[in-house]
């Protein structure tokens, strides 16, 4: 198992919690690959090639300092930034996203997002639910369903890949999980930079590998010949699967960013893992490596940018962040449109939160599930709009509101999944729907 492990972050909470990539199971044996690349395809679905590119904030950004600025409001609530114009006439975001602003035409803002718990979990953000009344194991993230409905579309490309982080051993590590899918069905997620390293055979030769491998089928041996049912013949084939993914360069290839154009690389910005000025890391590259592997086949890609959680100091680490998030970003969207690929990927970005209207004393904002925002991108959507808006303070939806679970249900019609019609059996067998009767966003479809 490979995990990639950002720098350490504490919410106003006290959990101590860590960005990561992590990429698991490539045993050669037990409950591994080639068993996880069997569930997949046991839903016999394939689809042409949509993807999604989940960003998701952790902490809860002020929505009010971001794509809602009110200045009409009184200083203790209006804040310090002041808005700037953008590409799209009336549309306005906070001055210290520039080069974003250039491209608002090519995104979608959604300024009434309701429906938050006032929890520091990325598991609304991720499933489209609450962490109340789950099923039995769970309520699955929308990757690891797109991943059993739709499968891999290479064999050496998994179809879910986690960027996303896995924030201390309690409720926070329930970030991307499978849920009542399980291990078939959860991020594939790489370790130590971009993780191509251990994609690589260290120490282990071809040839010896083809030892193992022989071995493992004599082992087998025994249970082939006396199976009647035809498993140990599939197996086989997701055995070789397993092995193929070993052996590939396509993934390795597609998590080295240094194959990429340097002025494309430097569009995209460099990241400092070990930056700790304000809890989070910067990992600029994350933003390219997502391009990378939805490019490459991946179906679906999470992953968390920075800390967000400014309880004191709010406008200082919004300074520091908002021009990375505004690079990366901003860089992430052009980059889609100019590989042809704004119809055919889908981008998300929010995180699990609003903050208060007013200003507290120590100069941050505190939790404010009452309402926040959200940016979407690509994926064939009517973009160069805002959807909903707030009242004059920032704290209510007071037009259009929009639920989560309106959100999944556009993300699954880009992918082009009906979640109103498919279901999936939980561990007790129940069908559940995809999302709780909500349909795709009228004004983006």
């Amino acid at each position: 198992m490979l995990t990639i492990y950002g720098q350490k972050t504490r919410f106003c909470d006290g959990v101590t919690r860590r960005n990561f990539l992590k990429i698991g199971a490539l045993g050669l044996g037990g409950l591994s690959l080639s068993q996880i690349l069997a569930a997949e395809a046991q839903s016999g679905i394939r689809r042409s090639h949509k993807a999604v590119i989940m960003i998701f904030l952790p902490g809860g950004p002020s929505h009010q300092d971001i794509f809602d600025l009110k200045m009409d409001a009184p200083l203790e609530i209006r804040g310090e930034f002041k808005p700037i114009p953008t590409n799209v006439p009336g549309i306005q975001i906070c001055e210290h996203l520039p080069q974003l602003a250039k491209v608002i035409d090519k995104t979608a803002i959604i300024r009434s997002i309701v429906g938050a718990l006032d929890e520091h979990d990325a598991f609304q953000c991720l499933t489209g639910r609450t962490t109340r009344n789950q099923p039995p194991g769970g309520w699955p993230s929308l990757g690891s369903v797109v991943a059993r409905l739709q499968g891999p579309t290479n064999r050496a490309i998994p179809p879910f890949a986690g960027l996303a982080p896995k924030m201390g051993e309690m409720r926070w590590a329930r970030t991307g999980d499978p849920g009542f899918l399980g291990a078939a069905c959860a991020p594939f997620q790489p370790n130590k930079g971009a993780g191509r390293d251990d994609l690589v055979l260290n120490g282990v030769t071809m040839d010896r590998l083809s030892d193992r491998k022989t071995l493992l089928t004599s082992f087998d041996q025994l249970r082939r010949d006396v199976d009647a049912s035809g498993m140990m013949e599939g197996l086989d084939a997701y055995n070789e699967q397993a092995f193929g993914l070993l052996t590939s360069s396509k993934l390795r290839d597609a998590l080295d960013i240094e194959k990429e154009d340097v002025r494309t690389r430097s569009r995209y910005g460099k990241g400092d893992p070990k930056n700790r000025d304000d809890g989070g890391p910067k990992l600029m590259e994350h933003f390219l490596i997502a391009r990378r592997l939805v490019e490459a086949g991946c179906r679906c890609v999470t992953l968390a940018f920075s800390r967000w959680d400014h309880h004191g100091r709010n406008f200082d680490a919004l300074r520091q962040d908002l021009p990375l998030l505004d690079q990366g970003l901003s860089a992430l969207i052009e980059d889609l449109h100019q590989r042809g690929l704004e119809e055919d990927v889908s981008v998300v970005v929010w995180g699990e939160f609003g903050r208060t209207p007013v200003i507290n004393k120590d100069g941050g904002r505190d939790h404010w599930p009452r309402v926040s925002c959200a940016l979407l991108a690509g994926g064939g959507m009517k973009t160069g709009q805002v959807i909903g808006a707030t009242d004059r303070l920032g704290g209510e939806a007071v037009e259009r509101p929009v639920y989560f679970g309106e959100v999944f249900a556009t993300l699954y019609h880009n992918l082009g999944i009906d979640a109103n019609k498919v279901t999936l059996p939980d561990l007790a067998g129940r069908p559940q729907y995809l999302v709780d009767g909500y349909q795709p966003i009228r004004e983006l479809i």
